[in-house]
């Protein structure tokens, strides 16, 4: 994918720069993917000695699977869509619920993605409109649990825009974690 900074090789370094973070760092990472249906739990998994680190990812494509599987707001979901910062925020936050374990405490990094990969819109969502969100521990960041939602606006053909995606998903929990800390 010209012009994007995109290809396997940098892909597979940068999941391994985060699975190495957070292996140094006791921390576990999960996923919920819905554009990505399963490419960003990929992406780490081709990284020998992920299980050290990845617990799973959660692939709710459908809108009422992120409502029943991962607890998503069923009333900002009827009123927005599926394709909204709040629900890739609330969608990172419920991988921390769904694959936490006590073992772990607060030590779990969540990571979702919602958006419209394409070829054309969702509604008035064109495509390339895509979210990603993350969930932090408490004391990577500040004092409390951080969750946050980063809009992207992709181009390329369907593959492209979940390709993409899942680069900036990386690169995104890379800079809040390795690029803060390092």
């Amino acid at each position: 994918m010209p012009g994007i900074g995109y290809d396997q090789a940098r892909r597979d370094e940068l999941a391994a720069q985060v699975l190495d973070y957070c292996r140094r760092h006791d921390l576990k990472v999960a996923a919920a993917e819905s554009l990505t249906g399963g490419l960003l739990a990929d992406a780490f998994v081709r990284i020998p000695g992920a299980s050290d680190v990845f617990l799973g990812s959660a692939v709710t494509y459908d809108i009422r699977a992120k409502a029943k599987i991962l607890g998503v707001d069923a009333d900002l979901l009827a009123h927005e869509g599926a394709v909204h910062p709040e629900v890739a925020r609330q969608m990172a936050a419920a991988t921390v619920r769904l694959y936490g374990q006590h073992e772990y405490g607060d030590r779990v990094v969540g990571l979702s993605t919602t958006g419209v990969a394409g070829p054309g819109p969702d509604g008035d969502k064109p495509a390339g409109l895509v979210y990603i969100g993350c969930s932090l521990p408490a004391g990577l960041v500040d004092g409390e649990r951080t969750e946050s939602a980063v809009e992207l606006r992709l181009d390329g053909d369907r593959e492209q825009v979940r390709e993409q995606t899942v680069w900036h998903v990386l690169k995104n929990v890379r800079q809040l974690t390795v690029g803060l800390q390092e």
